[in-house]
């Protein structure tokens, strides 16, 4: 599967592919072929990666090749034990939650997981946690404060589920306390955008000290489709709607929202999910090394800070 803007990368990928084959079948003489063919596609990813729209890169977040919090776990994450249940419901599948190490480094890991094949994205409910995912963050934060772990989020959600069972079990209130428990953490914390963050199911894995995204992940109060039906009641406003959100990472480094952009490899992750966890993994160590030389109460005050200083506002007298 291929974005429009896509096909002509992907047919250079096909010719690439097949001649690799033969390559490993022992033909050489294909060798210089292969390498003007990866120069070709490196050239043409670079120009049609550089001025996408933001429609284009909603929905670049959203390619079902894209590397989900399970794939940077298995990369990025070693011995990871994963937690299950939130001692008061069930097991919510949408949340990944567990310990590992990162680099040598006892971390805590919480992610949401939207899945891969069709049974296991109906398992996930799409990467939509019911409050029994977020309570179940919330335990994980909990224990890591504990024995003093640093945190790390991976956020990739279209929001939370909106069904009446999750309001019935709670959800606006699961998700407050999930934030209100990593703005009052006293470890290190950082959070990594890394698909789409939609609305309070992203924010509550996102009051973190350090909040980074990958180049082409999103993060927006409302999808571009529900902005278009509120606004304008037209699912063809829906690239204008992104636009006027301002959801890309660029446009969210220039507003303070986020600390750095994370670049992509030849453009989109999709292509190659172990290099972007590698670009990942310089930018999560250089984050955890600055945040561990801070005290606990310089963890809290600084994360406080840092979103009471979003947004413009003026004080009454």
């Amino acid at each position: 599967m291929h974005l429009d803007f896509e096909k002509e990368l992907w047919e250079i990928k096909e010719k690439k592919d097949k001649l690799l084959g033969l390559y490993r079948l022992g033909k050489e003489e294909v060798l210089s072929e292969i390498r003007q063919l990866r120069r070709a596609f490196k050239e043409r990813a670079k120009k049609v990666y550089k001025n996408l729209s933001a429609w284009d890169r909603v929905m670049i977040a959203r390619h079902p090749k894209r590397p989900h919090t399970s794939d940077y776990i298995k990369y990025l994450i070693k011995n990871f034990k994963e937690i299950h249940g939130d001692t008061f419901f069930g097991d919510d599948k949408a949340i990944i939650a567990g310990f590992g190490y990162f680099m040598g480094t006892p971390v805590a890991v919480v992610g949401h997981e939207k899945g891969k094949d069709t049974k296991d994205k109906i398992e996930r409910n799409f990467g939509m946690p019911h409050p029994e995912g977020y309570r179940k963050a919330i335990k994980l934060f909990k224990m890591a404060e504990r024995y003093n772990i640093p945190v790390i989020t991976f956020i990739d959600t279209p929001g939370a589920f909106p069904g009446i069972e999750a309001e019935e079990r709670g959800q606006s209130r699961a998700i407050a306390e999930s934030m209100l428990t990593m703005a009052f953490l006293r470890v290190p914390s950082v959070a990594v955008v890394i698909g789409e963050g939609g609305s309070g199911g992203a924010l509550a894995l996102g009051i973190a000290n350090k909040v980074c995204m990958l180049e082409n992940a999103y993060y927006s109060v409302i999808s571009p489709e529900g902005c278009a039906a509120i606004l304008w009641k037209d699912q063809s406003k829906v690239k204008d709607a992104a636009k006027a959100l301002k959801l890309t990472a660029k446009d969210l480094k220039e507003l303070g929202v986020i600390d750095c952009v994370i670049p992509e490899p030849f453009g989109a992750a999709h292509w190659n999910p172990k290099a972007t966890a590698r670009m990942l993994a310089k930018v999560l160590k250089k984050c955890i090394q600055e945040l561990c030389k801070l005290k606990p109460n310089e963890l809290v005050e600084k994360r406080l800070e840092k979103f009471r200083s979003m947004g413009a506002f003026k004080l009454a007298d």
